[in-house]
């Protein structure tokens, strides 16, 4: 049986170890929660959805969307559930920590993520890093000939930057149109509705720049 003047020395290595404990939970419960919001509108806007958009596919309603992206509301389970089964990621995604930058970071052609059109027609594989999502954008486009890559307006201010790397291809935005040749680059005005279309009879593909307001 133990003295009662060993129990004592015992003693503070046993509250030192417990006050280590409780550190290490208060440290946890102060750690900041992931941005769901933020990284909701990343991915959107990698997908070139707009909040419109995302809203019916989710079956959110538009108002809760945009307090959510603002980080001003929580979304439920629930809602955070079919926000990522629209925009086609894991649930898990939005509260994964995040890793530390790596000096040089390289991504293979499968690591990124291809979006493809409705009718098949066109292809937009996303070169961007998702957290410049919303902000500065780029992608190789390809479009099938008689294909086009129809968007609505993005933010005002919003300018696109496209060159034809193959193939030809027009750009319409407004009233006005233009017809790019291989190596030709356009540069116009997103905040209003656009095309990008195939005219040619082979496949075209390019370079396509978002850079946001």
């Amino acid at each position: 049986m133990a003295s009662a003047a060993s129990r004592r020395k015992t003693q503070p290595k046993d509250i030192a170890t417990e006050r280590a404990g409780i550190d290490a939970v208060a440290n946890a419960a102060v750690t900041a929660p992931p941005r769901v919001g933020e990284q909701i509108a990343r991915l959107r806007g990698a997908r070139r959805m707009t909040l419109d958009e995302l809203s019916r596919a989710a079956g959110v309603s538009k108002s809760m969307l945009s307090e959510i992206e603002r980080d001003r509301a929580n979304p439920t389970i629930a809602v955070a559930w079919r926000l990522t089964n629209a925009l086609g990621v894991g649930l898990d995604y939005l509260f994964a920590n995040p890793k530390a930058p790596e000096a040089i970071s390289v991504s293979s052609p499968s690591e990124m993520p291809t979006l493809s059109g409705p009718d098949g027609k066109y292809q937009l594989r996303v070169w961007g890093p998702i957290d410049l999502a919303g902000k500065f954008e780029w992608y190789e486009l390809t479009i099938e000939p008689g294909g086009a890559l129809t968007s609505n307006a993005h933010e005002p201010g919003t300018r696109e930057h496209l060159t034809v790397l193959q193939g030809s291809l027009e750009v319409e935005t407004g009233s006005n149109s233009k017809r790019l040749r291989v190596t030709e680059t356009a540069r116009y005005v997103a905040d209003e509705p656009h095309v990008i279309r195939n005219p040619g009879k082979a496949a075209a593909k390019a370079l396509l720049v978002v850079v946001h307001g």
